[in-house]
């Protein structure tokens, strides 16, 4: 029986285990708000529309660059974990909406590792309900040997959600942030939103990992509420920080990253000396922004298949998540090995040179598609054991 506890205290100790997601039966959203059930006619024609926008070249693809993270993951002696997935293309229902599931390649997005505990955080997103389910079988391995696993109140989610953030956004004054934004892909603009406090409501991404201290990021996918329910659970011995002023955006791992007790680096767009987190003030800091642009592929793909096909599945009355791309800092999303030792997208050459200046080892991975899949490097894997102990590096 594999004697291995879930352990995970931090971003940068030494990595043993890890969860890598996967591409397989990967489909865009369907999610229906209206009452009463959908048109079979409707339906058919949704699951047709969104069969186009999931062609299989394009899955093979990120297939293959998650079977290449996982590989060089292996070369370092780590043993990958991979989901087991469901039928994402199935249809379920509350008594409130009705649903297909999203995919399974962002395995850290619902799932959050704090020590030995294992929380399973309630989405924003009705398509998100079940996801975490897919790593279920890896669970229960662990379980084996013992982990305090929480799950957080499953939201009604009968309501709007997402509150605008501008009155009108005609009204929205471009910030640096978003015309470096704007050049990076080609022209294309972040929709921001509110989330409602109404219920608790966050994706586990939201999260970094200090030893005792917690960075929670309040923004578009994590509330107020959740983390006083985050911090509730995981009791005194822990301290959740919730800054709210260096995003406007969703997860923190396109913002902060930590490397090593002392070494943060950060989104330069987004903070600066004035609104930095005052748990690094004593830290060293490593401001950084200068991502490549989204790759030409993506966004001819974004153009030509997926934008036109979302307003199709809009018109019949579904909200979808093919009008979404991630931010072009996703690219500075990584994980790390060890405290010298990271792995990097290949395409962030700007991101290695900066990385190996200050005396990172950095490894070098493919990964075609992350605007289009929603996350990088950090967010498709979950790291479940290190060699790490509580420890608290601020005080």
């Amino acid at each position: 029986m594999n004697k291995v506890k879930v352990n995970s205290h931090n971003e940068w100790d030494k990595l043993r285990e890890v969860i890598v997601g996967t591409a397989e039966g990967t489909m865009p959203t369907l999610t229906w708000n209206k009452p009463g059930g959908i048109p079979e006619e409707i339906k058919e024609k949704a699951y047709s529309l969104a069969k186009k926008a999931a062609p299989k070249w394009f899955y093979d693809e990120v297939s293959e660059d998650l079977q290449g993270l996982s590989d060089a993951l292996k070369g370092f002696d780590i043993k990958v974990h991979r989901p087991e997935v469901f039928d994402l293309s199935e249809m379920y229902s509350s008594p409130f909406w009705s649903s297909t599931s999203n995919n399974v390649y962002n395995a850290r997005d619902l799932n959050l590792v704090v020590g030995n505990n294992v929380i399973e955080s309630p989405s924003y997103l009705a398509s998100r309900y079940y996801e975490t389910t897919a790593l279920y079988s890896i669970w229960y391995k662990y379980f084996e040997n013992g982990f305090r696993w929480i799950a957080g109140p499953k939201p009604k989610l009968n309501y709007e959600v997402l509150e605008p953030y501008f009155r009108d956004e005609d009204e929205r004054v471009l910030t640096d942030e978003d015309l470096k934004h704007k050049q990076l892909t080609n022209g294309r603009l972040e929709k921001l939103h509110k989330l409602s406090e109404r219920e608790i409501l966050f994706e586990a991404a939201n999260t970094l990992r200090m030893g005792r201290d917690l960075l929670y990021l309040v923004s578009s996918s994590g509330n107020n509420l959740a983390a006083q329910w985050l911090q509730s659970v995981l009791g005194d011995e822990f301290r959740v920080h919730t800054p709210s002023d260096i995003s406007r955006s969703s997860h923190i791992d396109s913002t902060a990253m930590c490397l090593r007790p002392g070494v943060v680096m950060l989104n330069s767009t987004r903070v600066n000396d004035n609104n930095c987190p005052k748990i690094f003030d004593k830290w060293d800091k490593i401001y950084f922004s200068d991502v490549a642009p989204t790759s030409e592929n993506e966004l001819r793909f974004q153009k030509n298949v997926r934008d036109p096909i979302g307003r199709q599945l809009n018109d019949l009355g579904f909200k979808t998540n093919l009008h979404e791309m991630s931010s072009p800092w996703v690219g500075m999303n990584f994980l790390s090995i060890d405290q010298e030792t990271v792995v990097v997208d290949e395409r962030q050459t700007k991101l290695i040179n900066i990385l190996e200046k200050n005396k990172f080892t950095v490894v070098p991975i493919r990964m075609r598609h992350i605007y289009t899949q929603g996350g990088g490097i950090h967010c498709a894997t979950l790291d479940t054991v290190r060699d790490s102990k509580l420890e608290s590096y601020f005080d």
